[in-house]
């Protein structure tokens, strides 16, 4: 027997409920409402135990970035591909997470199709459809318009906008540590420096599957492509691009890195966070001359917090664990990320 309130049946009045609520589901629709918490992560294996969902949904994002390798793919054949793409899609705790949480996301090597593969992996193409997919993005979006999947998405009004920056890494990549050796190509390089001349936003968040800013490992990073970082290091200096934080992935690893030197214009930041489901065990250590706080290596997603309230706005950077304790933490005010030099002004 169903119960009356109000001249309504209970059934009546949740589906009024549900009809009213903000769709943030899936692809995000509300671009208006001024972000305030973006969870993001990378190295994901769609067939291990992936504990983190609900811990993560704990911190009611008003956002979820993948950040690359957010499947382990490694095939050019699509048929495989897609069936380890959908085993993520319908995991049961992701599928639970976001069918309330918004989405985007780039890539990574693994997920591209191989270890440590660029331009010259042969199924490029069609693994860009099949990306483009898992994350709902749909069929009329920029990225579906041009080769590789970079795009940009802008949130929130005036005075507390971000706009987030996806790039694409592998698509175009040249051969690493080769003299003159490319990572965007010229029409994402062209793309992106019209994405930062006219952005409005006070926060600039740069997404890149491999970190930019740690030079020191002899793994993947901005810093195998010498041209590309130096580059836009100088573009953002050069044309006063405010609010420019990195979140990077690919390490098995987390931590945050700081750069404030004679190349930039304010403290730039890189946010890694690699292990969703694997880390590196026993990491024997490595240096890295911008770190900021310790090194965390477990299972942990990153977490960037904005209080446009607070007096002055702030920015929070946060290694979360599985057990939903912080590892590492760093605040700013967000107008500490602008040129405030006498000079410039």
């Amino acid at each position: 027997m169903l119960i009356s309130m109000n001249g309504m049946n209970r059934r009546a009045c949740l589906l009024l409920l549900l009809s009213c609520a903000p769709l943030w589901a899936k692809f995000p629709t509300d671009f208006e409402s001024p972000l305030t918490t973006i969870a993001f992560g990378s190295c994901n294996q769609h067939n291990l135990p992936q504990p983190l969902w609900a811990v993560i949904d704990a911190q009611q994002p008003d956002l979820w970035i993948w950040a690359g390798d957010n499947i382990y793919g490694d095939t050019e054949d699509m048929t495989i591909l897609k069936e380890k793409y959908d085993a993520q899609f319908n995991q049961p705790d992701y599928a639970t997470f976001r069918k309330t949480t918004p989405v985007l996301g780039t890539w990574d090597d693994h997920d591209y199709g191989a270890n440590d593969a660029g331009h010259w992996y042969p199924m490029k193409a069609e693994s860009s459809v099949l990306a483009l997919d898992f994350y709902e993005t749909p069929t009329d979006d920029p990225r579906r318009q041009h080769e590789g999947i970079y795009g940009s998405y802008v949130f929130g009004p005036e005075g507390k906008r971000v706009r987030v920056i996806l790039i694409d890494d592998r698509y175009f990549a040249g051969q690493p540590k080769t003299p003159g050796s490319d990572l965007l190509g010229d029409a994402q390089w062209a793309w992106l420096q019209q994405e930062l001349l006219a952005s409005k936003a006070q926060i600039n968040l740069i997404v890149t599957g491999i970190q930019f800013l740690s030079e020191q490992h002899l793994h993947e990073k901005w810093a195998n492509y010498p041209p590309s970082r130096a580059g836009l290091l100088n573009f953002i200096r050069e044309n006063q691009i405010p609010g420019v934080v990195f979140l990077s992935g690919d390490r098995h690893l987390h931590e945050i890195s700081i750069k404030s030197d004679a190349e930039t214009i304010y403290p730039l930041i890189d946010v890694t966070s690699s292990g969703l489901t694997h880390y590196w065990k026993n990491f024997p250590g490595e240096d890295n001359h911008y770190r900021s706080g310790p090194i965390y290596s477990g299972l942990a997603f990153g977490l960037i917090e904005l209080d446009w309230d607070a007096q002055p706005a702030t920015l929070t950077a946060k290694i979360v664990n599985q057990s939903g304790i912080t590892e590492n933490v760093l605040s700013l005010p967000i107008g500490a990320l602008r040129d405030t030099s006498p000079s410039r002004k």
